[in-house]
């Protein structure tokens, strides 16, 4: 086997028209690899929707990944992360894309420079989208004839390269596909340790040429036009890679002190069915976090449980909602058709109960535990009024809630309420304590009056 052979085909038919210069890509690739020296196994060949993407079969000794229009550059940013985590390390990803899906993926382009990820970005521009007829881009010169600009195009291009450079990219170089320097720019590329992105000009005969009268030799031309200087343009800058970053950021973090897991007691639970909770509050009012330490409550004690939460894109204003299920058994379905119980601590978390249906499925046996300030009235269910909110404060409701609801139910013994509390800070613990105490008086009240 050659050494061209360990990289592109030797009975490589190239699949492009007459005179492209995706023809002349493929080959100074192959060049530029053999220069290099690189394992085949070690590097990954990533191509875009389009005419680039022919180039799969043509290097049958790469790893070679054929992506959706305009995110092989994601694709390849995500192969290059990976590898800086991994060990062993040394993967080398080439994006081939084209003009047309560098912009539909602009910015999978840019981020990656701003990662500054080790891979390299062949741009083949050939000024319009070749494989679909024809269409100007993004990167058509002023006055290019093209499939959607018959009269020429009378947007300015987007110079790639200058727009990469406000991202930080520090490899950029602009080449002519009929250059005999391209091999050595484009091994350069893959050289350099960091994000690099090699701009191919080239035409397409298929449509460009024979639109706008040019040749190989108009190339330059049409740079010049463009104000486009050609060269390794951008090599100078030093950065770090995400690769150097990544591996600094791991030996001088701390180490995490991991949570300790919630301590397994020796007891049981006192619950035979499965029950399934729908707690409902104000963004901010510690409703999940609520329905957080009642399931870890209930592990510590031996069952299983599961926690659905919602709340508006909104993260700090409107409802805040939790469905928990506890159940002495594994639990395969999580949905919440019927609800056993139904704590309501504030009127934006009763308004999204009703909005979403949770009041109407509500069963005769349902036990729907509110705060005395909300106006309920459910077609069905049994409602029990508490001041939460009142002897609680609003941050405190939820948890109060839930213990007066265990104060009718007891579903749980007192220690599982310590184990789940175990974990956290001393200050918060407090809190949580004395939440649990206004509800399991609030409850033993409820009792009593009943």
């Amino acid at each position: 086997m050659t050494t061209e052979a360990l990289y592109l085909s030797p009975t490589a038919k190239l699949p492009y028209c007459r005179g492209c210069g995706h023809s002349l890509v493929v080959r100074q690739l192959s060049n530029a690899l053999e220069r290099l020296g690189l394992p085949p196994r070690s590097i990954v060949l990533t191509t875009d929707i389009g005419c680039v993407g022919l180039a799969d079969s043509l290097f049958p000794y790469l790893h070679t990944v054929h992506t959706t229009h305009g995110r092989s550059t994601a694709f390849a940013t995500g192969m290059a992360l990976a590898d800086a985590a991994m060990e062993p390390q040394g993967l080398k990803p080439i994006v081939m894309i084209g003009d047309g899906g560098a912009m539909i993926g602009l910015l999978h382009l840019v981020h990656a420079a701003q990662l500054n990820v080790d891979i390299t970005v062949l741009l083949h521009n050939n000024f319009m989208f070749g494989m679909t007829g024809g269409q100007h881009s993004a990167l058509s010169p002023l006055n290019w004839v093209t499939a959607t600009t018959p009269d020429g195009n009378s947007i300015p291009p987007l110079d790639i390269l200058a727009l990469l450079r406000t991202a930080h990219a520090t490899f950029l170089a602009r080449q002519f596909a009929t250059s005999p320097d391209l091999a050595t720019t484009i091994a350069d590329a893959i050289n350099y340790p960091g994000f690099s992105v090699v701009e191919i000009v080239e035409l397409c005969t298929a449509y460009g040429t024979r639109w706008n009268q040019a040749t190989g030799a108009s190339l330059k031309e049409i740079a010049d036009r463009q104000g486009y200087a050609i060269g390794e343009l951008e090599t100078e800058i030093e950065r770090p890679t995400f690769r150097d970053l990544y591996r600094h950021e791991q030996n001088v973090r701390k180490p995490k002190r991991a949570k300790p897991p919630v301590p397994r007691l020796n007891t049981t639970a006192q619950l035979k069915n499965e029950v399934r909770v729908v707690l409902a509050g104000t963004a901010g009012e510690r409703v999940q976090s609520a329905a957080a330490l009642l399931c870890r409550a209930a592990l510590s004690v031996g069952l299983y449980s599961t926690q659905k939460n919602d709340n508006p894109v909104t993260q700090g204003s409107g409802f805040s909602l939790s469905e928990i299920c506890l159940s002495p058994k594994p639990i395969d379905y999580t949905g919440m058709e019927c609800p056993d119980v139904v704590l309501a601590v504030s009127d934006e978390g009763w308004k999204e109960l009703q909005a979403n249906g949770t009041v109407a499925a509500c069963r005769e046996e349902t036990l729907l535990f509110v705060d005395s300030q909300i106006e309920a009235h459910p077609p069905m269910g049994c409602v029990v009024p508490l001041p939460l909110r009142r002897e609680a404060n609003p941050k405190r409701a939820a948890l109060a809630a839930i213990a007066a609801w265990l104060e009718n139910n007891p579903l749980l013994p007192p220690e599982a309420w310590d184990a789940a509390l175990a974990a956290d800070p001393a200050e918060r613990r407090a809190e949580s304590l004395a939440a649990l105490e206004v509800g399991r008086r609030l409850g033993g009240e409820c009792v009593k009056s009943s």
